[in-house]
């Protein structure tokens, strides 16, 4: 199997993809769209090779096609990309001209019998498995990251791609959700809620808590039981409350990446096995439908000075 690997990268974070990439045996070239200094801080990791875009004002996914098609004549075994979304949709781009298998949420890349094995983070980051691929293939980067380690450098070889005509006409901040980010005190919920109308159940206990209600991603990506503003994770809000509750949460890393700064962190699971209780400091394992009730008549019992501290 053609083990060369291209790495796109559009955006700070891309340490951890570079890590599982540097694995490979064959030649790894880092694909930069981006500004001078991005090019020349992965360069300094050490690849093979950096052939740097510098996209100035218009936005990286301008150059989806014609990066295919460069990539098409190069014919690199291994694509991966970071987890910026401007890199993703270069890597979708890519993986539809090359016609290339993609496989998503990648922590682990190594070579056995001339196949490409890729270990990847599955059932909401509550396993990982390991798929056994041929080329090509395309990766999206699914692990923490990380700093990388400082290596030989390469030269950075600038490249004329030509642009679609994409260009940003406006920009304006999003709604965050009020008193989230702010919050001393939050409840959050996930996929063990069942029903829409069952949440009423978590934002009885987070009322008689005086807690602002969030939760994963998930819920509001797919679901859309919440606004998008209140989820909580690696792509979402990264909050740093006196009390984290996470109810009927698994506890995959991207979702606790956006807890890390949480005093304490309490858990309603009803799997003793959740990843969760691995990080969190309290844990009740038991059905939340039993559980949240009477944890609610409970806080709503106790003295207003208690609840306070």
């Amino acid at each position: 199997m053609n083990t060369d690997c291209w790495l796109l990268v559009t955006a700070d974070g891309w340490g951890g993809a570079f890590r599982i990439a540097r694995a490979l045996p064959g030649r790894l070239t880092a694909v930069v769209i981006g500004p001078r200094l991005l090019a020349e801080q992965v360069a300094a990791a050490g690849p093979d090779e950096v052939r740097w875009t510098d996209p100035g004002p218009v936005p990286a996914e301008a150059w989806g096609a014609a990066l295919a098609g460069a990539a098409a004549d190069a014919q690199p075994g291994v694509v991966l990309s970071t987890t910026d979304p401007a890199a993703r949709v270069l890597l979708g781009a890519v993986a539809g001209r090359m016609h290339a298998r993609l496989v998503p949420a990648a922590v682990a890349l190594a070579v056995e019998d001339d196949r490409l094995l890729v270990r990847r983070a599955a059932v909401g980051g509550e396993t990982i498995e390991t798929l056994r691929c041929t080329g090509p293939v395309a990766v999206t980067y699914g692990g923490d990251d990380v700093a990388a380690a400082s290596g030989a450098a390469a030269p950075v070889t600038p490249v004329q791609l030509a642009a679609a005509p994409l260009a940003v006409i406006a920009s304006e901040p999003l709604a965050v959700a009020s008193g989230l980010e702010d919050a001393d005190r939050v409840v959050s919920f996930g996929r063990g809620v069942r029903a829409k109308d069952d949440v009423s159940l978590v934002q009885g206990l987070a009322d008689a808590l005086g807690a602002e209600l969030a939760c994963s991603m998930p819920i509001a990506d797919d679901l859309g039981w919440l606004d998008k503003s209140r989820y909580v994770g690696r792509s979402g809000n990264h909050i740093s409350p006196a009390l984290y509750l996470a109810v009927g949460i698994g506890g995959a890393p991207q979702h606790m990446e956006g807890v890390r700064g949480a005093r304490v962190v309490a858990a309603v699971n009803n799997d003793p096995e959740a990843r969760i209780f691995r990080t969190a400091d309290y844990g009740i394992v038991g059905d939340l439908y039993d559980v949240v009730p009477e944890l609610t008549k409970a806080v709503r019992n106790l003295p207003s000075k208690e609840l306070e501290q």
